[in-house]
């Protein structure tokens, strides 16, 4: 058995989609970023390929590469579950937390859920997702971004 974990973060800025987990959520702002810049799904990712010492999506995504200009970070997950499952491992679970003053996303935890397990090709029952705020502390209480933080365990 093996744990990782990942981080990430993005600047909010007016004319971006925000998309969380796949979600795309109605905002006056979206999260600035070479591909969609989700930062619940970039930090799966990251949690993953740490546990499995397969380096980091920066690594397997540079953001120099056009390639990846507004990639579906969806997509991305699918590859490296495909990278994983290529080096023999698999999913047990993963635990996240998105870091953000607002929009409030509970409406929206249960679809980000199910579309990280289907992109992982595991079980929703194996994914949780939870949001909190930082009370108005930080860049992310000051509303200019967004964070997230991932572990999970692969065996």
């Amino acid at each position: 058995m093996r744990i990782g974990h990942g981080y990430d973060a993005h600047r909010l800025e007016r004319g971006r989609r925000l998309v969380l987990g796949g979600v795309e959520i109605a905002h006056e702002t979206g999260l600035l970023g070479h591909s969609d810049a989700d930062v619940l799904v970039h930090a799966v990712m990251d949690a993953l390929l740490g546990a499995a010492a397969l380096g980091d999506i920066g690594l397997l995504f540079p953001d120099t590469d056009e390639a990846f200009r507004n990639a579906d970070s969806l997509a991305l997950l699918r590859r490296v579950r495909a990278r994983l499952e290529e080096c023999g491992y698999r999913i047990v679970n993963i635990d996240a937390t998105v870091i953000a003053q607002e929009p409030k996303l509970r409406p929206h935890i249960e679809r980000m859920r199910w579309n990280i397990a289907a992109a992982l090709g595991t079980e929703p029952d194996n994914v949780s997702v939870k949001a909190t705020t930082e009370e108005g502390m930080g860049f992310s209480g000051a509303k200019e971004g967004i964070a997230a933080h991932a572990v999970c365990l692969i065996e």
